[in-house]
């Protein structure tokens, strides 16, 4: 596991969205780790809860492996013992992406899009027509950078609406903040493996003695049907034994995690608190930055921060 949960006081003018984006939290996970919170007016003085603790993928830790259920990127750079992980917008429903490994074929700054027939054919049907072409810039849906693998059509890039990060909004390429793909994009090798994997249910241990199940919505298109809560425990089971460890589970919250998918990683041995009263017990930072606005609703990357005053802007 790494990472660490936070809260933020929100203020009259914050969004759930511009807090996730400034944690380089997806939209699924701001909303799961806040029911009930409305996330575009939250209301000042609202605790937020920044779900910025994370369980790592089933190993091995190579390359970049993107768990599709948890909406997930983790790199893993060769010979260093560090992660980097960011939030990805994913395949919308009839547009399922592969689940297996390819690698990063080519690195591309300022695409350009020529649409596919079909795509047109179906935003014309929703009544959102589009061009048949997009030349490259701030407005195309690729973003400005993209790292194209393997897969026929299949890239990891930006992207021209930063707020979908974190939803189901592709078809079929995965979307990551513009900020985030500069930092991908500078430190991703031509030749990099690329594992993308099914796991809504993670389960790890942060070295406290404790053990975690981070669950995530089922993504339908790889099981329906399925039966998920055997899914929950055999995660546990593999992870148990990889560990040598055997721990007493709480499956009662097991269940619940599983009917209610909460994207928080949330202790599921007996005699450990539930995630409300580990949330209610973490001192709430100011949350002191800049709204986005309309103006990095777009593929360009924000201006780096800067301060006015004694106070961080962004």
């Amino acid at each position: 596991m790494v990472g660490q949960l936070q809260v933020v006081l929100a203020r009259h003018q914050d969004t759930l969205l511009d807090i996730a984006r400034h944690y380089d939290v997806g939209y699924n996970e701001i909303r799961a780790a806040n029911p009930g919170v409305d996330p575009w007016l939250p209301g000042a003085g609202t605790r937020v809860l920044v779900p910025t603790e994370y369980v790592l993928p089933p190993k091995p830790w190579q390359g970049i492996i993107i768990n599709i259920p948890a909406r997930r990127l983790f790199y893993f750079p060769a010979d260093q013992k560090v992660v980097y992980t960011f939030p990805v917008g994913i395949f919308r429903p009839n547009w399922p992406d592969p689940v297996g490994s390819t690698k990063i074929i080519a690195k591309v700054k300022n695409p350009t899009w020529t649409v596919p027939k079909n795509i047109q054919e179906e935003h014309a049907k929703a009544g959102e027509p589009i061009p048949a072409f997009f030349p490259a810039g701030p407005d195309n849906p690729m973003g400005e950078l993209a790292l194209e693998t393997g897969w026929s059509q299949i890239f990891i890039h930006g992207t021209n609406k930063p707020w979908g990060v974190g939803m189901r909004v592709s078809h079929g390429c995965f979307h990551v903040y513009p900020e985030n793909e500069v930092q991908l994009f500078k430190m991703v090798k031509v030749g990099t493996p690329v594992r993308t994997i099914d796991q809504p249910y993670v389960v790890g241990s942060n070295g406290n003695g404790n053990l975690y199940l981070q669950s995530f919505e089922p993504v339908e298109a790889y099981h329906k049907g399925g039966k998920n809560q055997q899914r929950a425990v055999d995660a546990i089971t593999a992870f148990s034994s990889s560990q040598h460890q055997g721990w007493t589970i709480n499956w009662q919250r097991v269940i619940n995690l599983v009917q209610k998918p909460n994207t928080v990683p949330v202790a599921i041995n007996i005699n450990t608190p539930d995630l409300q009263t580990v949330a209610d017990e973490l001192s709430a930072q100011s949350y002191d930055f800049a709204p986005y606005g309309d103006n990095a609703n777009n593929a360009t990357p924000p201006p780096a921060p800067v301060t006015i005053g004694n106070t961080p802007k962004s």
